[in-house]
C-alpha cells in the first residue's frame, strides 16, 4: 500500500549519509592492501589478514548492532541514535588506519589489524541502522526503489571520491606514509560531515515504533537464515561482492602493473566508472517501473559480467580503451547497486506480513555481514594470489621487479573474479519470486 510520497528534501538528506558510507567503503577496500605490501613492506599473505580478521568480527557486530536498532525507545526513534554515534567516532579510526608506524612490517600489521577491527565497528553503528529505513519510511514498491536510487546515486558520488581524490589526496600529501594519512584527515571530514547532514535531516522522517521481540537474537537469525527468498538474495549478492571486493582490491595494481601507468590513472578510472554509474541509476529506475526489480537486477549482473572479462583485453598503452570499457562496466556497476538493496526492504515487509514482527535491523545487520565478508574475502582471494605467485613487497620508493606468474594473477583478479561471481550469482537471481502483494503495489 502507498504512503503519502517523501519529501525531496528528505530524500536527499537521508541519501547524503551514503556518500560518507561510500568514502569508507572504497578506500581500505581499494588502497589498504596495496598500503600495507607496497608502502608498509608487509608481506601479501600477512597483509590479506588484516584485510580479513576485521570483517570476521563484523560478522559478530552486525546482527548486534541491528537488533539493537530494532529495540532501541526514544524521542529519536530507533535509527539515528546509532546515526550519531557512527558519524562521531567513525573518523578518528579511519584516520588511525592510514597512520601505522613505519620501519617495523610486524608492528604495522597489527597496528592497521587493531585500527581496521574499530573502525569497522563504529562504521556499522552507522551504516545497518541507516540501510534499516527505507523499510520504515515508505511501503511503496516504486518510491523504495526511487529512494535507494537517491541512495546509491551518493554511494558513487562517495566511491568518486575515495577511489579518484584518494590517491591525488596522497600525492598532495607528499606520497608515503605522510600522503596516506593527509588522505584519511581530509576524507575523514568528509565522512563525518555527510553522515551529520543524515542525522539532522532525517528528523521528520516516518518511523515504526519499536516492538517487545519475543524472541531472541539468535532466534531471529535462524528465522532470516530459513527465509529462502532472503538466503538466495543474500547469497547472490554475496557472490557479487566476492567479485568486487577482488577488482577494488586489485585496482591498483592492475593500474601499475598490468597498465604501466601511476597512480593516476587510478583516478582516471574511478571517474571512468561513476560518472557513467550515476547516469545510469535513473536509467535501472525506469527498466525497475517497466519490467520489474528482478529482470532489472539480472540485467545488470549480464552486462557487468561481460565488461569485467572484456578487461582480460587490457594492457600497457590502453589505458584510453580500458577506460572506456571501464565506463560501460559502470551501468551494470550502478544495476548491481540498486536493485538488492531496493529487493530488501521488500523481503523485510514479507517477514513482516508472516510474523507479525519489524525486524528491519536484523535483517540488515545480517545483509552486512553478507556484504563485508564477500568484499574482505575478494580482497584476501587477491592477497593470497599475489603471495601464491611471488609478488614481492615493498616500502615506499623501492623500485622492484615482480615475476610474470604474479603479474598475471593481477589480470585475472580485475578481469576474471568479478564476471565468474556475477555469472555464478544469475541462477540465484533467477530464481526469485516477487509476491503478489509487491508486484501489486
Amino acid at each position: 500500500m502507498a504512503g503519502p510520497s517523501l519529501k525531496l528534501s528528505l530524500r536527499l538528506s537521508y541519501a547524503a549519509g551514503s556518500l560518507g558510507a561510500g568514502v569508507f567503503s572504497t578506500i581500505p577496500g581499494l588502497l589498504l592492501l596495496f598500503y600495507l605490501t607496497d608502502t608498509l613492506a608487509v608481506p601479501a599473505g600477512l597483509a590479506g589478514l588484516a584485510i580479513l580478521i576485521p570483517k570476521l568480527w563484523d560478522i559478530a557486530t552486525d546482527p548486534v548492532v541491528g537488533a539493537w536498532s530494532d529495540r532501541t525507545r526514544g524521542r529519536w526513534g530507533r535509527r539515528r541514535p546509532f546515526l550519531l554515534a557512527g558519524a562521531l567516532t567513525l573518523p578518528p579510526c579511519f584516520v588511525a588506519l592510514f597512520s601505522a608506524p613505519v620501519g617495523d612490517p610486524t608492528l604495522a600489521f597489527v597496528w592497521v589489524l587493531v585500527a581496521f577491527c574499530l573502525a569497522a565497528g563504529t562504521f556499522t553503528l552507522f551504516q545497518v541502522p541507516y540501510a534499516s529505513m527505507p523499510a520504515e519510511m515508505t511501503a511503496d514498491y516504486h518510491e523504495r526503489t526511487s529512494l535507494v536510487a537517491y541512495r546509491m546515486a551518493f554511494v558513487t558520488v562517495g566511491i568518486l571520491a575515495g577511489g579518484a581524490l584518494a590517491p591525488e589526496l596522497i600525492k598532495a600529501g607528499g606520497g608515503g606514509p605522510a600522503g596516506y594519512t593527509t588522505m584519511a584527515i581530509v576524507l575523514s571530514l568528509v565522512t563525518c560531515a555527510a553522515m551529520l547532514v543524515t542525522f539532522f535531516g532525517t528528523r521528520g522522517a516516518p518511523q515504526v515504533a519499536a516492538a517487545e521481540s519475543t524472541v531472541g537474537l539468535r532466534e531471529q537469525m535462524r528465522v532470516a537464515f530459513a527465509n529462502r527468498p532472503y538466503r538466495n538474495l543474500l547469497t547472490a549478492y554475496w557472490l557479487q561482492c566476492v567479485g568486487l571486493g577482488a577488482v577494488l582490491a586489485a585496482v591498483p595494481y592492475f593500474v601499475r602493473y598490468t597498465l604501466a601507468e601511476d597512480g593516476g590513472a587510478v583516478t582516471l578510472l574511478f571517474v571512468a566508472l561513476v560518472g557513467p554509474a550515476i547516469v545510469a541509476m535513473p536509467l535501472w529506475t525506469a527498466i525497475s517501473r517497466r519490467r520489474g526489480k528482478k529482470a532489472g537486477y539480472v540485467l545488470a549482473a549480464v552486462v557487468f559480467a561481460l565488461l569485467s572479462a572484456s578487461l582480460l583485453l587490457a594492457g600497457p598503452g590502453r589505458l584510453a580503451i580500458v577506460a572506456a570499457q571501464v565506463g560501460l562496466l559502470g551501468v551494470g556497476f550502478a544495476g548491481l547497486q540498486v536493485f538488492p538493496f531496493a529487493m530488501l526492504p521488500e523481503l523485510i515487509d514479507d517477514d513482516a506480513a508472516a510474523s507479525g514482527q519489524r525486524r528491519e535491523g536484523v535483517f540488515t545487520g545480517l545483509w552486512f555481514v553478507g556484504e563485508k565478508a564477500g568484499f574482505a574475502l575478494g580482497a584476501w582471494l587477491v592477497s593470497a594470489v599475489l603471495s601464491a605467485t611471488g609478488f614481492v613487497e615493498r616500502r615506499a620508493g623501492e623500485v622492484v621487479a615482480q615475476p610474470d606468474a604474479a603479474l598475471l594473477g593481477v589480470h585475472a583478479a580485475t578481469a576474471l573474479a568479478p564476471a565468474v561471481c556475477a555469472l555464478l550469482s544469475l541462477p540465484l537471481l533467477l530464481r526469485h519470486v516477487e509476491t503478489a502483494r509487491n508486484r501489486r503495489a
